[in-house]
């Protein structure tokens, strides 16, 4: 897919700018209603700004009432929720992923060279407590927040232009302006992609106690908290850190969203989202958004419980962790007993299992051998990938290394098909070369004489199967004399150990397989994330070169040529860039891709409605949560 310009950007917020409904034509739920007869809240014309978002509706206007159910699985999920209902930012992605629109940015304006963005915002809008959001709580993140070592050691890649951090300054009440100092023509891209989040997070009115320079008492709060030591652990705990928008554990923090928490994920065994009365979002007939009252989703152990709830007619809308082809004659068997239809889902990852190997690994030897290239080329040649397929996705993907896919403007038949035959000869010959004696039961021998292990933490996560394939893959290694094991943990223990460079291998997925691959391309150059993390040191270092570890030659090279592509002005210059960029990256094949997955499905109940089919979604495209809020119930209720 090609990506749009930024002269094209620029013509498509102007074209998508809203109306405002007149005040008098404006509606609430009853709920609401009911809060303003009595006192509660004030009328829905003083809550909403005075230009709301007018939202094109998919089917068209709903029915306000009744609530949505899902789950979610226990410890590490929160992406559940964040796909959902997590995504306001400043500005958002067209329904169908082909340009930027307005969302709480009424309108931009873009210097000649894309190096200076200013962003006027909505009169009168408010968090979800009624205090009003202004330039100031931009302003907040970026001075108390984003400058600060303390809460942001590692910078979002959203904020980091080509010549350096951003530079943001209050122009007035309703207008910032963000500079780069040098062109960025990716950035309105990049700020209505997932962690673009961060700039309209943080209300400056709630998190402000929390700091020592706006509270001097501040220290009494720390001592209130069994579970702060400082302010900034402190912070956190209310905020959320600043890698991974955790404003799911603290249900007081006000929020833009159209629901907002009412309790902590995990202090319960249901988490419950209710409408947010201050939400800026309209329908053209003046309806406020969301339709739908609440939002639940019950914390489970296991996606065959999920599986279970869907069958039983317990899932309004799901698509996570069940809707794979693994799945699909089983929902399909019990569709008309949990009455629910299918939806499909454009989640069509650059690959969906890699090996990723440590390759800043803190133990020299294994560091060594594992940067050796023949040593992941006869990794990758020993991989059975069709019998993965075939056994665990019932032959629904293809065989693939980690790159863009066929059909996208970016493919290249060598960047996913090389190393990919399944060929244990080949495979001993390029691993001979690093690792050529072998102990008495055959496995291969590191430099010290002992036997090569790595040890691969593996999550059951995303409905893929991990561990099973884990299983698979340890026993085509043994097959080639690689001792691998196996360390099963749930998803927050092995995020948690690898960013923190205490590992030598995981199993994961990847975006950047379409346009993902110009924004987040964290499999193809060295990218702080807090999921995908193969290089952290030398990610540290393509961000700021006083920290992190300097790299090879080669990845300085890879580092500065997408510099290039976030600077190009036109989408020709940066598919240009891009594919250089691409084709150093395989050169260097950092990662070993195994399979690139067919496009999955999602289920709804059949009375709901205004549901996107197909549904963009990708690593850093928060799909549906931009949208959620047009997403209602037919008939105001659950069916039976």
């Amino acid at each position: 897919m090609a990506l749009i310009s930024t002269k094209w950007t620029i013509l498509a917020g102007a074209l998508a700018l809203a109306v405002a409904a007149p005040a008098q034509a404006l509606e609430e739920a009853p709920m609401l209603a009911e809060k303003v007869a009595a006192g509660d809240l004030p009328p829905v014309q003083e809550r909403l700004p005075t230009e709301p978002l007018v939202m094109d509706v998919i089917e068209g206007p709903g029915e306000y009432g009744g609530t949505l159910r899902r789950a979610i699985l226990g410890g590490g999920d929160q992406h559940n929720m964040v796909r959902t209902i997590g995504s306001d930012n400043m500005v958002r992605w067209s329904q169908d992923w082909s340009a930027v629109r307005p969302n709480i940015a009424k309108s931009w304006d873009v210097s000649d060279d894309a190096s200076t963005f200013t962003f006027h915002l909505r009169d009168g809008m408010k968090w979800s407590d009624g205090a009003p959001f202004t330039a100031d709580d931009v302003l907040f993140w970026y001075e108390d927040i984003f400058l600060d070592e303390k809460l942001t050691p590692n910078k979002d890649s959203t904020f980091i232009g080509p010549a350096g951090p951003v530079k943001v300054a209050k122009i007035d009440d309703l207008t910032v302006e963000f500079d780069f100092g040098a062109p960025n023509g990716l950035f309105l891209q990049a700020l209505a992609y997932g962690f673009g989040y961060h700039a309209t997070a943080y209300p400056k009115h709630y998190l402000s106690q929390f700091m020592p320079k706006y509270n001097d008492d501040v220290q009494a709060l720390v001592d209130a908290e069994p579970a702060a030591a400082d302010w900034v652990q402190l912070f956190n705990l209310k905020a959320g850190p600043m890698d991974t928008p955790l404003f799911w554990q603290n249900p007081d923090r006000p929020t833009l969203h159209a629901w907002h928490l009412t309790n902590a994920y995990g202090s319960t065994d249901r988490v419950v989202a209710e409408r947010n009365p201050y939400y800026y979002k309209v329908d053209s007939k003046g309806q406020q958004l969301p339709y739908v009252d609440r939002i639940t989703y019950d914390q489970v152990e296991d996606v065959e419980t999920i599986l279970l709830k869907t069958f039983n007619g317990e899932i309004d809308f799901m698509l996570r962790h069940i809707g794979r082809p693994g799945n699909k004659a089983a929902l399909t068997d019990n569709m008309e007993r949990g009455k629910y239809r299918f939806f499909d889902v454009g989640d069509l990852p650059a690959n969906i299992m890699i090996l990723m190997m440590n390759l800043n690994h803190t133990d020299p030897m294994k560091r060594e051998i594992i940067n050796n290239k023949d040593f992941r080329v006869g990794v990758s040649h020993a991989m059975n990938r069709q019998e993965i397929i075939d056994l665990l996705y019932f032959g629904a993907g293809t065989p693939a290394q980690t790159s863009p896919r066929e059909g996208t403007e970016l493919y290249k038949e060598w960047y996913a098909k090389q190393f990919t035959d399944y060929d244990v000869d080949l495979a001993n010959e390029y691993l001979d070369k690093v690792l050529p004696e072998r102990d008495s039961e055959g496995f291969r021998l590191g430099p010290d004489g002992k036997r090569f292990t790595l040890i691969f933490l593996v999550a059951d996560v995303f409905g893929l199967q991990y561990p099973d394939a884990m299983e698979l893959i340890q026993g085509y290694a043994r097959d080639v004399g690689l001792d691998f094991q196996i360390r099963t943990t749930d998803r927050s223990r092995l995020i948690e150990l690898h960013t923190s460079n205490d590992f030598d291998a995981y199993l994961w997925n990847c975006s950047g397989g379409q346009a993902d691959a110009y924004l987040t391309p964290i499999c193809y150059v060295p990218t702080i994330s807090n999921s995908v993390s193969w290089a952290r040191d030398w990610a540290a270092w393509g961000v700021d070169p006083s920290t992190g570890e300097e790299p090879p030659q080669a990845v300085k090279d890879i580092f500065e040529t997408y510099n290039q592509v976030r600077a190009a002005p036109t989408p020709e210059e940066q598919k240009e860039l891009m594919l250089k960029v691409l084709d150093m990256a395989m050169e260097q094949f950092f990662t070993i891709g195994l399979v690139q997955n067919d496009a999955v499905f999602g289920v709804a109940r059949n009375n709901v409605r205004n549901v996107p089919d197909p549904m963009p979604i990708a690593g850093q495209l928060w799909f549906p949560a931009p949208y959620t809020a047009q997403i209602y119930l037919e008939g105001g209720a659950n069916l039976p």
